[in-house]
């Protein structure tokens, strides 16, 4: 028999909040093939792993700019418009984080997100800053999932026994390493999916 499921562990962005950057680049670059290869090979995700890793964005877009002149403006663009990459909550599933809490689960996070931006977050939407326990954010860890450090950090930092918690993040890279590390995974698609794991588990009111 498995051990039971006591803690819950979320991951933040495409879990509790949107952020795709289609939805600030379709506006600034309309043409959908020039719009991939800007983001695929001038603002890559490579390039926004370096600010989740603890690069500031002034230094990323400064160096970018320099490699791009010609596109300065659209990857300036990328750190000054971008709260139109984050358009809301991901429905549904802020308000599972509100019925756990209230039901007394503990609460964490891990996520990959640079400091300058999660402060903007947590300032935009206020439960990022009263749901959790304890935040694990890779830009001021200087890890990144699916590394195994970062989710230990948390595991160290408050005692946790990996096998009483649930992770739940959108990526199966992710999902991958926490069970490997002894967690029980929720690959998230959306809150209704979320939400029967959630009920399966005993953590949610039948």
């Amino acid at each position: 028999m498995s051990d039971p499921i006591t803690t819950v562990v979320f991951d933040i962005g495409n879990v509790l909040i949107e952020w795709n950057p289609e939805h600030l680049y379709s506006r600034l670059i309309p043409d959908e093939k020039e719009r991939a290869h800007f983001l695929e090979s001038v603002c890559s995700m490579d390039w926004n792993l370096a600010q989740d890793l603890g690069r500031s964005w002034e230094e990323a877009v400064d160096a970018l700019s320099q490699q791009h002149p010609d596109k300065a403006d659209l990857i300036a663009a990328y750190s000054t418009h971008w709260h139109e990459m984050v358009p809301g909550e991901v429905p549904g599933t802020p308000s599972l984080l509100e019925t756990l809490k209230a039901s007394g689960t503990p609460l964490y996070a891990i996520t990959n997100f640079s400091n300058e931006k999660f402060a903007e977050c947590q300032s935009r939407f206020p439960f990022l800053k009263s749901s959790f326990l304890d935040i694990v954010i890779s830009a001021e860890e200087r890890l990144i999932k699916p590394d195994p450090a970062i989710y230990r950090r948390l595991f160290d930092r408050n005692g946790l026994d990996p096998k009483a918690c649930l992770f739940i993040d959108d990526s199966d890279k992710n999902i991958a390493t926490a069970r490997q590390l002894g967690m029980r995974g929720h690959h998230f698609t959306g809150a209704e999916g979320l939400k029967g794991d959630l009920l399966d588990l005993g953590l949610l009111p039948a």
